[in-house]
């Protein structure tokens, strides 16, 4: 079914709850999860693709929740990255599948490696914090249908309430992500079947997003961070795994 096996298809419908779960409770990461076990069974394109559509549909069922909390740097790091996802897919069909597969594992290492590393005295200013994670959010979903690196940085170690933070980067991927679908489609990558897995693989998403959105309102402002980095380093450590086995 849809090119998979049943087996895949039981996999993936686990990992799209578990990509649900970290997206509500987090804001971001449902690529980050979904993304790396989709490219071990299916072309790293076409996972990509199924990433950017399960996104984009997630966030139609928080418009409001991002009109009433999102900032107003959503706009300009989502206009910079809607200019820059183009780069991110000449990347990823320019590369060899294997190579593709290896550098969507190592974003979603580098997802957790941003948000916990110590930056000590070193800071950018509002303005150019904006502008680079404009062009990382760009990159990573042309590259990966993986927004969240790009933009965990800047939203994740600011002083924004999690609430704002979290609400930001969800209209940042309800932008960028439809966009990068469409790009996929008229280039030839991906197609109906593809459509069709993330359209299947939707009611499991919307299930773990709703218990993630549960778990949000149950922690602490430094609960939430801490886990936020927990999910997103094991995540990314199964995938590298996954990948090496």
């Amino acid at each position: 079914m849809l090119g998979l096996t049943v087996g895949a298809l039981v996999v993936a419908a686990l990992t799209a709850i578990a990509a649900g779960f970290v997206r509500g409770l987090a804001g971001f990461g449902l690529s980050v999860v979904l993304v790396p076990v989709l490219a071990l069974t299916i072309p790293p394109a076409e996972a990509v693709l199924t990433g950017n559509i399960s996104l984009f549909l997630i966030g139609l069922t928080d418009i409001g929740r991002i009109r009433r909390d999102a900032e107003r740097s959503a706009i300009p790091i989502g206009l910079i990255a809607l200019l820059c996802a183009p780069l991110g897919l000449w990347a990823l069909t320019a590369l060899p599948p294997a190579w593709a597969r290896l550098l969507i594992a190592f974003v979603s290492l580098g997802a957790f490696v941003l948000v916990v590393i110590p930056l000590g005295k070193i800071a950018l200013s509002r303005k150019p914090a904006m502008g680079i994670s404009g062009v990382a959010t760009g990159f990573f979903t042309g590259f990966a249908g993986m927004p969240g690196p790009g933009m965990a940085p800047f939203y994740l170690r600011g002083k924004l309430p999690p609430r704002v933070a979290r609400a930001s980067m969800m209209a940042i991927f309800l932008v960028t992500t439809p966009l990068a679908a469409i790009m996929f489609l008229a280039l030839g990558i991906g197609g109906l079947e593809t459509v069709m897995l993330a359209l299947v693989l939707f009611p499991a998403v919307l299930v773990g997003d709703w218990f993630g959105h549960r778990a949000f309102g149950r922690v602490t402002d430094r609960q939430w961070q801490a886990s936020v980095a927990v999910v997103l380093g094991g995540a990314a450590l199964a995938a590298l795994v996954k990948l090496l086995a």
